[in-house]
Formats: structure tokens, C-alpha cells, sequence
């Protein structure tokens, strides 16, 4: 009797000459993505089978990070938009694996033609090569184009970015407050630096004291919970009612249940034992003080703070040495904000922070535009390293007669760390 041999199955899934079809995909993608890196705009859509995400597009786009090329996917899920960036290689891969299983058309944009990808409801697919619709001589440069850098891009309608009047419905910014979204990006940008110095894996706590309009406010949360998929809890304060009133409804009009606005005083605001996160932005005066003493004691990971009308050390400052300089109320008052703002550095760089000066450009275009960024060091400071914050802290102290508020409030660190009191 003969043997019987069995003919080899077909999935319904990948016809006869599927592989040809697939490699003809993977060799396009490879060739505009890594070889000829020629890729200007790619848009996924129609979906395939339903995505756990409830993602319904994809772009692609090249984007120069630290001087390497990248493509940053934008997933589409909803009201959520989802960033992250890819390297060449590991781009083309991931465009191949979104048509394979998820997506059944495609169009890749370079400067020489249009790529129109169909797949079939079998898995055939198609290409088709069409006149170039995207000039890359028209296409702006990555290192001049400032979108690389944008978590809210133009062209993404941003619900509150809509609501306050900066976007229109089709996400195209207003020519006249271009500048507000550029600087709203700015600050986007300073929390992403962030992102990697909170804890992982539970809830984040985050403060935004003096949250004011809360343009800011929104951004962060927008960015923290529907771009990078964080579990956060924010709450805004701020002693006007009528702001915090406005603020909570705007807040529930987004859907963004995670995100509280109260009325309350920096300095006696007692709700929450552990907070990740504190922002504080032109806080007045010792308010800002307050506030960074609240962030201290919380043990908190972040604290970014832009402070703003700082009296305090233009009352108390007397030098002879300085006579100069002081003489004079405009360079008095000038020297003084910067002075508190070095003091303030120096006494989070003592109580365990690295502590950075950054400029900051504020929505208002005032000369306030310093950010204080401070992050919690992994490690204490060893011994000899600490001495020497302590006593270059006093001198500079000592030599401006100066009794900051910062220094009275976390007396029982600054002790333990050897500060000798004013």
C-alpha cells in the first residue's frame, strides 16, 4: 500500500505568495525608514481587528533627538494621543508588525513618491506606487524644526488647548498666541526631563501650589496621564475662588478625574502625607519658601518652582563691600531676587537635592523667568561634600546679613547637616 502524503495547509489568514508580499513591504519600509532615510510622513489607518487601546491611527514622523535620527509614533487612541520615538531600525520593524496585525492601509510620504499599502481582509497585500504628494526639499530641516521637541503638537486638537482659545477644533494654533503654546511646550519639555526621577510602579502625587488660570496645570496632567499613561493624582491651589471655581469645571468638562483644583493656602495645606511632585509657579515672595519647605519635608522626588517677587532679602541685605551695588534700589532690588534664588539652590542642595537654574519663559513675558529644578539624590551626600555646601552657604549668608526664611524653616535638617544658624 502506498503511503499517503498529506498536502500542506493554507492558513486562511496567509495566502499563496504572502511571503513575497510581506518582504516586498519589509524591503519599502526598510529602504525609506533605515537605508535612504527618506521617509517624510507616514499615516496607518483602517483597522484590522480591534486594539486593546482602542488606537484607530497611527503617524509616523522623523524626528533628531541629541543629533540621532528617530521616528516618533503617534498613536491615535481616543482623546489620548500616544508619543514615543523609535530608532531607524527598530521603526521599520514596528511599521511592519502595525500592518501585519492591526492596520490595513498605509501611506508613506518621501520626497520622490507616495507609497499606498492596502491589505486585504485575507492578508494580501497591495503597493502602489503614486506621484510624491510631500516635497522633501519643502520639508523643514529636523535640526531647525521645532515640533521635535513638542509633546502638543499643532495639527493634534488638545481638548483644553481648545477650550482656552489656542487651538482651534483641528488643532491649528492661533497665530496670536503662538508664543503662549510654544512656552506651554517649554514647560511640557522641563517634566519630561523629570519623568525618569519619579518613583515607579504605585499612584504619584503631584502639587501644583499657585496654580493660578492652570494653563500649566492642564499640560501636565494632559502630558503625565493621556501621553505617557502615568498614574497620577494632581490637585491645583490657590486662594481665588472665582479661579478655582472656573478651573474645577473646565477639569470636569475634560474628563480629567484625576486632576482637583481647591482653594487653600500654601503654607497650611495638610491633605496629603506623601507627594512625589511639587510645582510651584510665581508664588510670591516667602510663599515660594513655603512651598519648598512643604516639598522638603513630603521627601518629594521633584520640585520645580519659578518664584517670583522676592522682598524678603531686599529688607534685610547690608554689605560694605557690596555698598556699590546696593546704593542703588534698582540694582538692589535685582541683586536681591537673585541672591534669595542662589540661597534657596544652596539650602535644597544642602537638605539632599541636585539643584538646577533654568530659564523659564512664563506665559505673562516677565522678567521672572527662573525655574528652580531640583531633584532628590538617590544617595546622601558624603560628609566632606556636605561641609563644604554648608560653610560656602554661610559665608554667602553671613556676608549679605541675610536670615533667610527658607534657612528658619527646615532648621532641624540644616542642623543635622551642620549649618550653623544666622
Amino acid at each position: 500500500m502506498s503511503e499517503r502524503k498529506e498536502q500542506p495547509s493554507v492558513s486562511p489568514e496567509r495566502q499563496p505568495g504572502q511571503e513575497q508580499q510581506d518582504g516586498e513591504l519589509a524591503a519599502l519600509a526598510g529602504r525609506i525608514l533605515r537605508e535612504e532615510r527618506s521617509l517624510i510622513q507616514a499615516t496607518l489607518s483602517q483597522v484590522r481587528q480591534s486594539d486593546p487601546n482602542g488606537c484607530t491611527k497611527v503617524t509616523v514622523k522623523p524626528v533628531e533627538l541629541k543629533g540621532i535620527l528617530h521616528y516618533q509614533f503617534s498613536s491615535f487612541c481616543g482623546p489620548k494621543v500616544l508619543h514615543d520615538n523609535a530608532l531607524p531600525e527598530e521603526a521599520a520593524a514596528r511599521l511592519i508588525s502595525l500592518m501585519s496585525e492591526q492596520f490595513r492601509q498605509a501611506l508613506l510620504q518621501t520626497g520622490e513618491a507616495d507609497y499606498q499599502v492596502l491589505v486585504s481582509k485575507k492578508g494580501k497585500v497591495g503597493i502602489l506606487k503614486k506621484q510624491a504628494t510631500k516635497s522633501s526639499a519643502a520639508a523643514q530641516p529636523l535640526e531647525h524644526n521645532r515640533k521635535k521637541n513638542y509633546v502638543l503638537e499643532e495639527g493634534e486638537p488638545v481638548p483644553f488647548l481648545v477650550e482656552l482659545g489656542i487651538m482651534n477644533a483641528e488643532g491649528k494654533v492661533l497665530a496670536k498666541k503662538y508664543d503662549k503654546f510654544r512656552q506651554i511646550n517649554r514647560f511640557v519639555e522641563m517634566i519630561a526631563d523629570v519623568v525618569p526621577h519619579l518613583p515607579q510602579g504605585r499612584t504619584l502625587n503631584i502639587i501644583d501650589f499657585g496654580c493660578g488660570k492652570s494653563y500649566l496645570t492642564f499640560a501636565m496632567y494632559h502630558y503625565l496621564k493621556e501621553v505617557r499613561g502615568l498614574d497620577i493624582r494632581v490637585v491645583g491651589l490657590d486662594l481665588k475662588e472665582d479661579v478655582i471655581r472656573h478651573c474645577s469645571a473646565l477639569s470636569a468638562k475634560f474628563g480629567y478625574g484625576d486632576l482637583r483644583f481647591l482653594v487653600g493656602d500654601i503654607a497650611k495645606y495638610d491633605e496629603l502625607r506623601q507627594v512625589d511632585m511639587v510645582v510651584t509657579l510665581h508664588a510670591c515672595d516667602t510663599a515660594t519658601d513655603a512651598a519648598l519647605e512643604k516639598a522638603v519635608r513630603w521627601g518629594a522626588s521633584v520640585i520645580l518652582s519659578v518664584p517670583c517677587c522676592q522682598h524678603e532679602l531686599f529688607r534685610q541685605v547690608e554689605s560694605d563691600v557690596l555698598g556699590p551695588l546696593l546704593q542703588h534700589g534698582i540694582l538692589k532690588e535685582r541683586f536681591s531676587a537673585l541672591a534669595t534664588d542662589a540661597i534657596r539652590a544652596k539650602l535644597l542642595d544642602i537638605v539632599g537635592y541636585k539643584t538646577q537654574m533654568l530659564e523659564f519663559i512664563d506665559l505673562e513675558h516677565t522678567p521672572k523667568n527662573l525655574l528652580i529644578r531640583a531633584v532628590k539624590s538617590p544617595k546622601p551626600l558624603p560628609a566632606d561634600e556636605r561641609n563644604r555646601l554648608v560653610r560656602g552657604y554661610e559665608a554667602f549668608r553671613d556676608l549679605l546679613q541675610a536670615k533667610p526664611y527658607l534657612e528658619r524653616a527646615l532648621a532641624p535638617e540644616l542642623e543635622k547637616a551642620g549649618l550653623e544658624k544666622a
